[in-house]
């Protein structure tokens, strides 16, 4: 990866640093569809943990109480770890929605890595144009991404304040929770168009790539 391109991708550990939420920690997107896997595969393992306990029951039946108490304790921290995540899911929305706009900032990061690579295999052809206009608006849309994100926690912390007092923010609040739309809009739409040239330029070089190959 190119120096200029290195550090802006925003990894898990700064999504939790900022957001006090792990990306591990919510179904995204948050559907019945993955709540209702997700307890299915949890039951399957509580299933798994039955007979474990069962088995280690007959052959040491004087341990019997410990084994079924230490099963019967896993069983339910998982089934406590998945509600836990279902409640979180569904009260993090706007997280989620945030992880979405990370997510594509990332993959133009991405994206651009795969075409200096390209280039740098001997292909200046997809050289990417007003490259230093391109890496600066990534870091804005950056600082734009981290400020969401910190924005988004302190509404979501003091959520019940909000809504006991609403008198309070009446003039600011629909500005913060529309924050993701209205401050990024303009960067991240520049960004995608740019990423979409690129995406279209590297498949087109892997083509040319392909067909060269193909054809000796």
């Amino acid at each position: 990866m190119q120096p200029d391109l290195q550090g802006l991708e925003l990894t898990k550990g700064e999504i939790r640093h900022l957001s006090a939420i792990s990306v591990n920690a919510i179904f995204n997107p948050p559907t019945l569809q993955k709540f209702v896997w997700e307890i299915i595969k949890t039951f399957g393992v509580i299933g798994l943990l039955a007979i474990s306990s069962l088995l280690l029951g007959y052959f040491f039946p004087r341990d019997l109480l410990l084994i079924v108490a230490v099963h019967t304790t896993a069983a339910g921290w998982l089934l406590f770890q998945d509600i836990k995540k279902i409640v979180i899911s569904k009260k993090s929305q706007n997280f989620i929605k945030l992880l979405d706009d990370v997510k594509q900032f990332n993959s133009v990061i991405k994206a651009i890595d795969i075409n200096d690579q390209i280039e740098a295999a001997g292909n200046p052809g997809v050289r990417i144009q007003d490259r230093e206009k391109v890496i600066e608006a990534l870091k804005l849309t950056r600082e734009d991404l981290c400020r969401a994100l910190k924005t988004e926690r302190i509404l979501r912390e003091n959520e019940h304040f909000i809504q006991i007092n609403p008198q309070l923010f009446a003039n600011n609040l629909t500005a913060l929770t529309a924050l993701q739309v209205s401050d990024l809009a303009s960067d991240r739409g520049r960004l995608l168009n740019e990423a979409l040239k690129i995406a279209v330029g590297v498949q087109a070089e892997m083509r040319q790539l392909q067909d060269k190959h193909s054809n000796s």
